[in-house]
């Protein structure tokens, strides 16, 4: 399920502490005394994590902290946004704003970024191996940061796949803990189906491992050679020439 971001702002009436690293030049010195606006700072924090946050799923809603009045900047004339290095748009964040013409300053504007979506829940306790099926899980609506990644959010994702662990009653189904069931089994007599230009063959054969719909497995024919093919829902092996 696909739905398009909406975005959302508030500004907290309350402090946070900032981090302000200043240097003016001398030669700037002379407009040193027109201070920049704070809402401009925060404007241009406002319009990077909407930036950022473009592709999350459903509702998107960022709060920014207030810059403390008592903070006082000289006026910049390129506001410059980024992240710090290894953090994400969303949850608890930091924007550093930065201003390098006319003076040289940086500014830590503090943020929290909410994404309200709908993700995939168990309906009851799901041991390790259980195939899942749309009695298995229900869909539930909720903020995704407070989350661990990977949150399935559409429950065409999960159906059909098995558990690689056991899943409790109510629990967010990640993606880490689903495969695809298996299309052919190891040691499964399996139909195998050969094709190229002009012809297509069938015959029998017995799979040498384990896979997935869409994965590479062998299989040794009835005539003793071992090929190798795309195995297919239903025990069915399809080798292309």
């Amino acid at each position: 399920m696909s739905i398009m971001p909406i975005i959302s702002f508030r500004r907290l009436s309350c402090h946070f502490s900032l981090i302000v690293f200043l240097s003016v030049p001398a030669a700037a010195s002379a407009s040193a005394n027109a201070k920049q606006d704070h809402r401009l700072i925060q404007d241009v924090a406002l319009d990077f994590l909407r930036t950022q946050s473009a592709g999350l799923p459903g509702q998107v809603d960022i709060t920014l902290g207030a810059i403390d009045a008592r903070v006082n900047l000289p006026v910049c004339a390129a506001l410059e946004p980024a992240l710090p290095p290894g953090s994400r748009p969303w949850g608890n964040t930091t924007v550093i704003v930065r201003c390098s013409v006319p003076n040289t300053w940086t500014i830590y504007v503090r943020a929290t970024v909410k994404v309200v979506a709908d993700y995939v829940v168990s309906t009851r306790p799901l041991t390790q191996g259980h195939i899942l099926a749309p009695a298995d899980l229900t869909i539930r609506s909720g903020d995704l940061t407070q989350l661990p990644p990977g949150i399935v959010t559409d429950l065409n994702q999960a159906t059909g796949r098995a558990l690689t662990s056991s899943l409790p009653f109510g629990s967010p189904v990640r993606q880490d803990m689903l495969r695809a069931q298996a299309a052919v089994i190891q040691n499964q007599n399996v139909k195998l189906i050969s094709s190229g230009p002009g012809f297509s063959v069938s015959g029998e054969g017995k799979a040498l491992n384990n896979a997935a719909e869409g994965q590479l497995v062998q299989v040794r024919s009835a005539s003793g050679s071992v090929v190798s093919g795309i195995a297919r829902a239903g025990a069915i092996v399809v080798v292309s020439y």
